[in-house]
């Protein structure tokens, strides 16, 4: 529609007028240049029933206490992931939690490899990825057998379908009282994840010591900040304990959902190109050796590890859409005038194949991103859009980014991916807040050493 109507077009959702944004540079001017105008959140049925609509990344309010509660949000997550950890020989805690959920899973693939001889390895990976987030949040992991652990997480598909761009339910009233079995699984889910990190948030409260200092994870920070606002009178930035509960929810969505789908759609793209994994191993192999795990700081000299990474970012576009944007004031846009609480839906899936940025967009090159001396190419790097852009940007990139890194990294360094032999792997995306793949139950995996 894009390439017929323009970078600006108007569709109707419903009785809802929707304004849908393409183009990188009309993007980056809504979003950037205009970002004030650009950064508030519709009013939409789905986005209330998280986290009771208080939810800093589905709530309408975009002002100055949203703004200071987000930078707090950022500031937390920073400290106990790319913040080094005293007690550890890691560079820092985001490291040393993907690192040890990569153990796992090196050593559950082995185990699977010598009983059924193939596994789902998304069924792993989400579990895995879901105890970093948990690490920092609450500072525990959880068994990968964990029945109430396990519900939640696989419940994430319910989550995307309902709050993905365009679910006719915000759009169309009367679809809310119809049955709706995703809906009421949404609805389900919100609830019994609200009351999971209620409990948390409980338990921190009653172990938590501030005379001692001891600061264990995101949720003890929250707790100290909580509490020093209370002894501020004249405070205007208060967080009170269901806040709490809901900056947590928000952390752990952030660091959850995109990473697990990046590094599953990563694996489908290895063992779709053997050619490509090699030169991944190649280049592992290189750099690292076998004396020693890859680490974050190995990241500027693999070179073609990132350059994978960024191309299965643009290829698969598994965030297509953003979540919807509104407007703030009436505003105009490449010259369109654009009223106030105008729903916004950002089309990210274009950018990433748009003919004018991307020779050949279809295919999947790793290569495109390289220099020709072998280094990544920055400018191009920027134009891969898969985390929003402006005020309303993912919190948790940065740390996505790195934890993709490092968890494929480790992977490749130990083993090659592979599926067993005459079954045909099913990329064909489905939709949602992020696309999800077909799951493939016919991996496997054998120790790379051994191959060489």
């Amino acid at each position: 529609l894009s390439q017929r109507y323009g970078d600006v077009l108007q569709i109707r959702i419903g009785c809802t007028p929707v304004l849908v944004l393409s183009g990188l540079d009309t993007i980056r001017q809504a979003l950037v240049r205009q970002g004030d105008d650009f950064k508030g959140r519709p009013d939409l049925y789905s986005f209330t029933l998280v986290s009771d609509g208080q939810s800093m990344t589905f709530n309408p309010d975009s002002g100055p206490v949203w703004a200071a509660r987000r930078r707090l949000a950022q500031n937390a997550l920073k400290s106990f992931s790319t913040a080094s950890d005293p007690a550890s020989l890691s560079s820092c805690y985001l490291e040393e939690h993907v690192s040890k959920e990569a153990e796992y899973l090196l050593g559950k693939f082995q185990e699977l490899m010598s009983g059924p001889g193939r596994f789902d390895p998304y069924r792993y990976v989400v579990v895995s990825v879901a105890n970093v987030i948990c690490a920092i949040c609450f500072g525990r992991r959880y068994d990968h057998d964990d029945q109430e652990f396990l519900s939640l997480i696989n419940l994430s598909n319910e989550f995307g379908e309902i709050t993905a761009s365009g679910n006719p339910a915000d759009f169309i009233p009367v679809l809310r009282y119809l049955p709706n079995t995703a809906l009421d699984l949404f609805k389900d889910l919100n609830r019994r994840f609200y009351v999971f990190v209620q409990k948390i948030v409980k338990e921190h409260y009653k172990t938590f010591e501030k005379s001692g200092g001891h600061i264990r994870d995101i949720t003890d920070s929250l707790i100290e900040h909580c509490q020093d606002k209370r002894l501020d009178e004249n405070a205007n930035i208060q967080l009170s304990d269901e806040k709490i509960i809901n900056v947590v929810m928000d952390l752990f969505g952030a660091g959850f959902d995109t990473v697990t789908t990046a590094i599953s759609w990563s694996l489908l793209y290895l063992v779709t190109s053997p050619r490509v994994q090699k030169k991944i191993q190649e280049e592992l192999d290189t750099v690292i050796g076998r004396a020693r795990w890859p680490q974050l700081s190995d990241r500027p000299q693999l070179p073609y590890l990132e350059a994978f990474i960024l191309e299965t970012f643009r290829h698969s576009s598994f965030v297509p859409f953003t979540i919807p944007h509104s407007t703030t004031r009436d505003t105009n846009l490449n010259g369109f005038y654009i009223p106030k609480g105008r729903c916004v839906f950002v089309n990210q899936w274009q950018i990433n194949h748009d003919q004018k940025l991307w020779e050949d967009p279809s295919e999947f090159r790793p290569e495109r991103f390289l220099t020709t001396d072998g280094t990544v190419n920055k400018v191009l790097s920027e134009k891969v859009i898969i985390f929003g852009l402006g005020k309303r940007q993912c919190i948790g990139e940065i740390i996505a980014r790195l934890e993709v890194f490092l968890f494929l990294a480790i992977l490749l360094h130990q083993v090659e991916f592979h599926v067993t032999p005459g079954v045909k792997v099913d990329m064909t995306p489905l939709y949602g807040l992020t696309m999800k793949h077909a799951r493939c139950e016919h991996f496997q995996s054998e120790l790379w050493a051994s191959l060489r």
